[in-house]
């Protein structure tokens, strides 16, 4: 696995976060070098300041903060911390950081964007770059070519202005767009939809996952969540907008409950949708973190999980593993794991290693998805 990232004479050393022994996994992408390339090409004067967005790891932030004055706008926790220790390992110079949840800063003069996947968080970013942007600012943002399609462009047109694209460069294609939209579209950064039949309310910030209806792993979860619960503390972890603290909170009205995910607008859909089913005189904390770097142990009773398989673009088990180490740690003795996840995805045989065969049990299952419990 590449760490050394050489271009126009200068070498970066780039690490994905955190950083694993036996790493597969690059922290950069031909994606990362096409925007440098095509900005080295432009030969801009220094110290302009360049507002990048949805940085994975901190490439591009580490590399134009040699030169310019750089401000970093992500959702994911773990981009800042990859970032924040990138810039500290190549000796960059500071640069600003914070999530897409603060408003976009004044006076900027180039925006960089690697494209989400979510459309509906790509929308409600170039709407806040239309109603914040000089029409004069460039906006170059880069995808792999089989992701740009023509609703992506148009999503450019309507709601930020002026739209090209370069050719495709090693399968990655650069993005040209003018906040010059006649008109800015407003765009509510909350959905609202009901949690049939449990009957509440979720709201659901624009890069929360799952953010525009119930995914079908959440809603099998629902039917095995456990009730008869006391004082436990519960740790929903990888908690997304909330939904199975809100259901277990409905059902165990003495429970204290502890949010954790690493996307900012998780944790606050959370927050708010907790805040709206139990009231603010109920135990709920909500937190932006690492897993759950940090925690104490013995500081659970229950921990719930429905792990992604995926960080960024790349497919990778290491996430999972990663969630069922530190619930471990994080349990009291007898305290529990419960895991729902895809069938083909083999958590019983971690859980197992983990935790020992016979500490593990299947709760439920269908044709796509097992819940499984760990005991400590």
């Amino acid at each position: 696995m590449k760490t050394k990232l050489a271009l126009h004479q200068r070498t970066l050393t780039l690490h994905r976060h955190p950083k694993r022994n036996n790493e597969t996994l690059q922290a950069w992408d031909a994606g990362d070098e096409y925007l440098i390339n095509h900005m080295e090409e432009l030969d801009i004067a220094p110290g302009k300041h360049i507002l990048i967005l949805n940085d994975s790891f901190g490439a591009l932030s580490c590399w134009f903060a040699l030169n310019h004055q750089v401000t970093l706008m992500s959702d994911s926790h773990i981009a800042h911390q990859a970032t924040q220790q990138n810039l500290a390992d190549n000796q960059s110079n500071n640069i600003t950081l914070c999530s897409t949840l603060a408003n976009v800063p004044a006076h900027v003069d180039y925006v960089l964007m690697q494209i989400p996947r979510n459309n509906r968080y790509l929308t409600w970013q170039l709407n806040q770059l239309r109603l914040s942007l000089g029409k004069a600012v460039p906006v170059i943002a880069v995808n792999k070519a089989k992701e740009i399609h023509s609703s992506t462009l148009k999503l450019f047109e309507k709601y930020l202005g002026s739209t090209h694209t370069s050719l495709a460069w090693k399968k990655h294609r650069l993005v040209f767009s003018t906040p010059d939209a006649p008109n800015a579209i407003a765009v509510d950064p909350i959905t609202k939809w009901k949690v049939e039949p449990h009957k509440f309310e979720l709201k659901n910030l624009p890069n929360v996952y799952s953010g525009e209806k119930l995914d079908q792993g959440a809603r099998f979860m629902l039917e095995h969540l456990p009730n008869g619960l006391t004082t436990e503390r519960v740790i929903d972890l990888g908690c997304g907008n909330g939904v199975l603290s809100v259901k277990l909170g409905l059902d165990n009205p003495d429970i204290s409950i502890t949010c954790v995910d690493e996307s900012y607008m998780a944790t606050a859909s959370a927050k708010e949708n907790l805040l709206d089913a139990l009231g603010s005189d109920r135990q709920i904390e909500s937190i932006t973190n690492n897993c759950l770097d940090g925690f104490q142990i013995d500081s659970a009773e229950l921990v719930l999980c429905n792990p992604p398989f995926h960080q960024q673009q790349a497919i990778t088990d290491h996430i999972a593993w990663q969630m069922f180490c530190d619930a471990k740690h994080v349990l009291c003795n007898d305290g529990k794991l419960l895991v729902i996840g895809n069938r083909h995805l083999g958590y019983d045989v971690k859980l197992s290693k983990l935790f020992g065969k016979p500490k593990v049990k299947l709760i439920a299952s269908n044709k796509k998805f097992v819940i499984l419990q760990a005991t400590k």
